[in-house]
């Protein structure tokens, strides 16, 4: 079968090549081949998984994820009784001679996996490549706990990718500063969007080198302050799916909150702060929000305090503000609904001709206390909290990741 063009093909099997290129679960890629189906595994389908996902993926991590899916897949055609090709089986009797036993690939090893937004056919901006989607590669950790968070894609950084995408216009031409870039992924839609100034921060010094290899590997030059003894050569993912990102400079900087002094952080001074899953650990929350009231405060010496100490409150004048009424009980997951995507729209308008700092923070509330200390330390340092999550939703750019629940998910500003 002679293989498709990624243009010519059907929306089911881009979402299928997608889910594929991005390491979802072996159930969701069978879910999504049977959509190309009508409902069953088809030998046309089987065809377009060798042609477009077995053969054409290339990547550190691919071909031990490949043998677990062609397995599955192998196993259900064969429960139903179908009929499986023959590339099939000899690509699979091909991956058992190679690997010697089922996890090849240990969980604290990082992968070349492709993220790839999928723009609607709605979506009429400037932004919006011809192919109609951006996919960017990413080496990532597969642990998402255990001692390599910093090098796993979080479901809030998708969230702020999706935004960001969805709304080019509020970050376009605008100074950007994230807090705790991880993998770098905010950081390649900023640029993608032509963002003035990205700078990008870290207070580990391994995920600041996996987030430089990232931007390498999507073609943005970077500026950072480590040693290139750091980056190590790693493989690139293929490249055939999808549109890469145009050079654009973006600014890579250590940046551990607990140490981070004010006239380091007044060097700086963007337009728009981003931070994605930031609010998790107790102990770092006044430090998160140090840096946050700093970034956020045009003003010089905005926290009278001895050099080195580390406030757990900081000044405030008494005023009520908008996180005075927020609890984490208070925040119910809330669908879209597309009839009010001009208001939507018309909200993110509002957002551009804000004259002042602001920070745009999605999150995940796993701890209704630590959220509350959060809100509380935010409080005490005059900074306003309001909820965006239901005024301004992101287009669903990633139809196809089941793994990734945005209903969850938070948006608040800061000012």
């Amino acid at each position: 079968m002679a293989g498709k063009e990624p243009d010519s093909m059907s929306l089911s099997e881009l979402r299928l090549l997608s889910a594929f290129l991005a390491m979802e679960t072996t159930d969701s890629l069978l879910c999504l081949a049977r959509e190309c189906g009508g409902g069953k595994l088809t030998e046309k389908v089987q065809s377009f998984v060798w042609d477009h996902c077995l053969t054409k993926a290339v990547g550190k991590g691919y071909e031990s994820y490949s043998k677990k899916f062609v397995k599955k897949l192998i196993t259900e055609i064969e429960s139903n009784h179908g009929n499986v090709l023959d590339e099939l089986y000899e690509q699979y009797a091909s991956y058992m001679i190679s690997f010697k036993d089922d996890n090849p690939v240990k969980e604290n090893e990082r992968v070349c996996k492709c993220i790839s937004f999928l723009f609607p056919d709605c979506f009429k901006l400037s932004i919006c490549p011809k192919s109609r989607k951006l996919v960017v590669p990413l080496q990532c950790s597969l642990n998402m706990l255990e001692g390599d968070t910093g090098c796993s894609v979080w479901p809030s950084s998708l969230f702020l990718s999706e935004l960001i995408l969805s709304y080019p216009h509020i970050f376009s031409g605008k100074s950007c500063f994230e807090v705790g870039s991880g993998v770098g992924l905010v950081g390649i839609c900023l640029a993608h969007v032509k963002a003035s100034k990205v700078i990008l921060s870290d207070g580990d010094l391994s995920t600041l080198a996996n987030m430089k290899l990232n931007l390498e590997k999507n073609r943005l030059n970077t500026e950072t302050n480590l040693p290139e003894t750091s980056i190590e050569n790693q493989n690139v993912v293929s490249s055939s799916h999808g549109h890469f990102i145009p050079c654009h400079q973006v600014k890579c900087i250590h940046l551990p909150w607990e140490s981070a002094s004010e006239k380091e952080l007044q060097n700086f001074m963007p337009e728009i702060i981003l931070g994605a899953d930031v609010i998790y650990d107790p102990s770092c929350l006044p430090h998160l929000v140090k840096v946050l009231a700093i970034l956020l405060n045009k003003k010089k010496s905005y926290i009278e305090n001895r050099e080195g100490s580390i406030p757990d409150s900081f000044p405030g004048d008494g005023k009520v503000n908008d996180a005075h009424d927020l609890d984490a009980s208070s925040f119910h997951a809330q669908r879209i609904n597309t009839s009010e995507v001009k208001g939507i729209i018309n909200n993110a308008v509002d957002l551009v001709s804000r004259a002042d700092p602001v920070a745009y923070i999605a999150s995940v509330i796993r701890n209704a206390d630590t959220f509350d200390r959060f809100l509380a330390l935010a409080d005490q340092a005059d900074l306003r909290i309001k909820d965006l999550t239901s005024t301004l939703r992101p287009f669903d750019l990633l139809p196809y990741m089941k793994s990734y629940d945005r209903s969850s998910i938070r948006l608040f500003t800061v000012t």
